[in-house]
């Protein structure tokens, strides 16, 4: 058997400024990329058009394509990545596998599972840091441990990448390390028993000109003021590199979002019990109503408040939601109708696009007040007033909810001010309990 190193693509679907690939590729001769559809991913979506599974079999399209031109190929295999490296390892004679890092629970034991087969046959894992500026124990507190609010986090943050000097980079002049192999078979969508989806995905475009003015237009759903990138960052097509030392030239404000995600991912990482319980865990007291009549109105968009239905048919109908919409609706399904915060984080994950787990845990967590540096429990969001404030031309709410201001349109499922007094007490006798 020819000796060849692997390297595994997963959240990092591009060739340029890929870390563990460039070290691959520095380090190894004969390197065939591998990407796994991993069933024990893909059998849990109940959604077979899910738009997700269709932009990533683009991507992977996409990079098959571009190793053709090398002579080379994507080894892409569908499976339990387990089952798929133990017939890899009866096939060819693997020297090392290189991968990049993922921080989620269920990766972090994949890759547990996976280094450990590899160890037995004398394979060596190598991982590397490439979704994220920072990673694990980097950003600490001056006594070592992981910070639990973001300000004095961003604070650290911001002082280390302003003393850092960050190179790209790519593989030109290592081409010629490619394994060399005719195209291998790349499995269509249907061969997995999935379908191609309608729902258009945001194309790759780093706008300079929205990113100077972010700051100024991100609150506002009307309008086109966000970068729309967030899938980009899930499945890795766009460097984080690439887009922070952008964001560091034109808008702090935008770098801070960057940070923001990159403090949910250490906080996951750290505690990974948020995935399903209460970051301050006096917050698992609070008797929740989970009213399941309620949650469905809340999902279909017709609570009567129109910004919360605006932004709940934006994300039925296009897997997105603008970022200040996801904190109304957070807010009124966990204050106004004290249903679980568990339940919509997961409706969320069903939904967007850019879904990633530390992020929408701990947006959600923020919104229920349960989580870090999360808004007090008495603060709640009044639909109204930020209607008002964030649309008041209702650009975004008649785009959205077109028999809003007619006969068809219903009422208010709920009154504000007595569903803020309901909430306020539950959450005070569950913390006081």
């Amino acid at each position: 058997m020819e000796k060849i190193t692997l390297f595994w693509f997963r959240r990092d679907l591009r060739l340029e400024d890929n870390l563990g690939l460039y070290y691959a590729y520095q380090n190894e001769d004969r390197v065939l990329p591998l990407f796994i559809f991993d069933t024990q991913i893909l059998d849990d979506l109940t959604n077979k058009k899910d738009a997700r599974v269709t932009f990533i079999h683009e991507q992977v399209k996409r990079i098959h394509e571009e190793l053709k031109s090398y002579g080379s190929s994507l080894l892409v295999k569908h499976g339990k990545p387990k089952e798929v490296f133990e017939n890899l390892i009866r096939k060819y004679d693997i020297v090392n596998v290189y991968t990049n890092r993922d921080y989620e629970p269920y990766a972090r034991e994949r890759d547990k599972t996976i280094a450990g087969l590899l160890r037995d046959h004398g394979i060596d894992f190598l991982d590397f840091k490439d979704q994220v500026i920072y990673e694990k124990d980097e950003v600490t507190t001056e006594s070592g441990s992981f910070y639990k609010v973001f300000t004095p986090y961003s604070k650290a943050w911001l002082k280390k990448f302003k003393t850092t000097k960050f190179e790209l980079v790519n593989l030109d002049g290592r081409k010629k390390k490619f394994y060399l192999t005719k195209p291998l078979p790349l499995p269509e969508l249907k061969d997995m028993g999935f379908e191609s989806t309608d729902i258009e995905i945001p194309t790759l475009h780093i706008d300079n000109a929205l990113i100077k003015r972010y700051d100024k237009t991100r609150n506002f759903p009307g309008i086109e003021g966000t970068s729309r990138l967030g899938i980009h960052l899930r499945f890795g097509t766009i460097s984080i590199r690439k887009l922070a030392l952008v964001a560091n030239e034109l808008n702090d404000t935008f770098l801070n979002e960057l940070i923001w995600r990159e403090f949910y991912m250490m906080v996951l990482f750290h505690q990974p019990q948020v995935v399903d319980q209460a970051f301050k865990p006096q917050y698992d007291k609070i008797k929740w109503r989970n009213d399941n009549d309620e949650f469905k109105t809340w999902c279909e968009g017709k609570t009567g408040y129109p910004l919360v239905d605006a932004g709940m048919r934006q994300l039925n109908q296009t897997g997105y939601m603008h970022n200040r919409v996801r904190m109304v609706t957070a807010s009124f399904l966990t204050k106004h109708l004290l249903i679980d915060w568990r339940w919509g984080e997961a409706y969320f994950a069903e939904k967007l696009l850019d879904y990633e787990l530390s992020s929408n845990n701990g947006g959600w967590q923020w919104a229920a007040g349960t989580g870090t540096d999360a808004q007090p429990y008495f603060r709640i969001f009044n639909p109204s007033s930020q209607l008002e404030k964030f649309d008041k031309d209702l650009n975004y709410v008649n785009k959205w909810v077109p028999e809003y201001g007619t006969d068809n349109y219903p009422s208010p499922m709920v009154d504000h001010k007595r569903a803020r007094e309901r909430a306020l007490e539950v959450y005070k006798k569950a913390l006081e309990g």
